[in-house]
């Protein structure tokens, strides 16, 4: 139920994308949400990736060339949910490459690094490709890496949080080292997700909504009462 793949150039170099869209896989869970981690260079993206899939910190973590791609089937809510996460290169010389795969995410982790201002001056433009690229109701979540290095610290807690809330987003510190409110963070996006997906804010069945049944019950379950037959009546007179 996990995997974890590296895209370059467009091009899955270990494995086939159609393992994430097997029907195997969509006769075993509920839905699968697709997910981005974006940021700067050097936040510890890919390491929290690594972190939530491996259940380990990634020693040898170089920057990210394309795309990585990490898949893990998790229960949320009750809700057997795969996550699909798109891991991007945070350097520009790569940006061109990865807003490629920011259309159609229904979440996303936006990372910087607790003792670099520089990348927290940066979450406002990331934070816009993602709401322009990929959805105005894409869910959020900020995530302060490197807790471990807190005598480093640049950006206070209390900073980011009114980041946060002035921008809608829900925010987490995280270790990837540790692992520390790793495993939350994706989890707390896709229990907002199917909280909107209960509450119709969010449709699955909308193009590019990020979302995909895994059962098709779910879809018929979900369907307007309008769109349901109707049982004739019987006549009266």
């Amino acid at each position: 139920s996990r995997v974890n793949e590296r895209v370059v150039g467009g091009e899955i170099v270990k494995g086939r994308i159609s393992r994430w869209l097997s029907r195997g896989v969509h006769n075993i869970v509920d839905f699968l949400f697709k997910f981005l981690v974006i940021g700067s260079a050097g936040t510890g993206k890919s390491c929290l990736l690594h972190q939530f899939i491996e259940n380990k910190f990634k020693q040898d973590s170089n920057h990210t060339i394309g795309v990585e791609f990490g898949s893990r089937v998790v229960n949320v809510g009750g809700k057997t949910v795969k996550l699909q996460i798109w891991d991007t290169a945070g350097q520009e010389r790569f940006r061109s490459v990865t807003r490629s795969y920011y259309r159609g995410a229904a979440g996303a982790l936006l990372v910087y690094d607790i003792t670099s201002r520089e990348t927290y001056n940066s979450l406002a433009a990331w934070l816009t490709d993602a709401r322009t690229l990929a959805s105005p109701n894409i869910v959020v979540i900020l995530c302060g890496n490197k807790k471990d290095l807190d005598p480093e610290r640049e950006v206070t807690f209390l900073e980011a949080s009114r980041f946060a809330q002035e921008n809608e987003l829900m925010f987490l510190e995280t270790s990837a080292l540790t692992g520390e409110n790793v495993e939350e963070a994706f989890l707390k996006c896709a229990r907002t997700i199917l909280n909107k997906i209960d509450s119709g804010e969010l449709d699955p069945e909308r193009m590019g909504s990020g979302i995909q049944y895994g059962d098709a019950s779910l879809r018929q379950l979900r369907q307007p009462r309008s769109a349901q037959a109707v049982a004739p009546q019987p006549c009266g007179c």
